[in-house]
């Protein structure tokens, strides 16, 4: 069996929430809320209720059975139909929690300067469209080589298989030459070690307790600055 830990480093594997994306504690009943008003204003609490207790659904059956959901489905299971109008105020409702971290585009430029692949891998229900006009808007989606979506696989992460699929998109098959970073021990650390890569850690998320796995994983690194994989990467690489 190969030793990852002896192979360099060819490509960077990126979550985006918490990780490239800053962390934000959101209400969900809010924004649903705010979404729902726009639906049927007189049912806007019993619609918002619905609708929470649909995306918590999905995002148990992510954590405990690896399967993937869409804005979509947490709305059929909610038997809500959103308008044009209510769609709109769903983007902007999440817009403030969609800032990049300061230091990850500089980060990306690095990782690119040394001639590594750049992926991302996110457990998502959003459509990939919206996360490339996140991409575009902050000027980074000419530094991602490749991007999957849990949304449009069957699988969320810790599953081999998004990992595979991941990987697959920046053109490797072999993980040991991939680093994942996020900023779950569970979904990130544990399911990237578990198909052979090596993986690294952000530790500033407050992950909801109704989120966290059945493991939690040790990282080959634990890093506070994306900045900080260049001279780490670099330092690996070096042996």
């Amino acid at each position: 069996m190969t030793n990852a830990k002896s192979e360099p480093i060819e490509a960077v594997l990126f979550d985006w929430g918490g990780t490239l994306a800053t962390w934000h504690d959101i209400d969900l009943y809010d924004v649903w809320r705010s979404v729902a008003r726009l639906v049927d204003e007189e049912r806007a609490d019993e619609l918002a209720a619905k609708l929470v207790a649909a995306e918590e659904s999905v995002w148990l059956r992510s954590r405990d059975e690896h399967r993937s959901s869409t804005l979509e489905e947490v709305c059929l299971l909610a038997e809500v139909e959103l308008t044009a109008e209510a769609l709109t105020e769903y983007d902007l409702q999440w817009h403030p929690h969609t800032e990049l971290a300061p230091d990850a585009a500089e980060t990306l430029r690095g990782l690119r300067a040394r001639g590594l692949k750049i992926g991302v891998l996110s457990n998502t229900i959003w459509p990939r469209r919206r996360h490339e006009e996140i991409f575009e808007r902050d000027g980074i989606l000419e530094l991602i080589d490749g991007a999957v979506y849990t949304s449009e696989v069957p699988w969320t992460k810790p599953h081999p298989e998004a990992f595979r699929a991941a990987m697959t998109a920046v053109g490797l098959t072999e993980p040991a030459r991939c680093l994942f970073v996020g900023d779950r021990l569970f979904d990130d650390v544990w399911g990237a070690q578990n198909v052979g890569m090596r993986a690294a850690h952000i530790p500033h998320s407050a992950i909801p307790t109704s989120q966290i796995g059945h493991t939690e994983g040790v990282p080959d690194a634990t890093i506070h600055e994306l900045t900080d994989l260049l001279k780490l990467i670099d330092t690996w690489n070096s042996h």
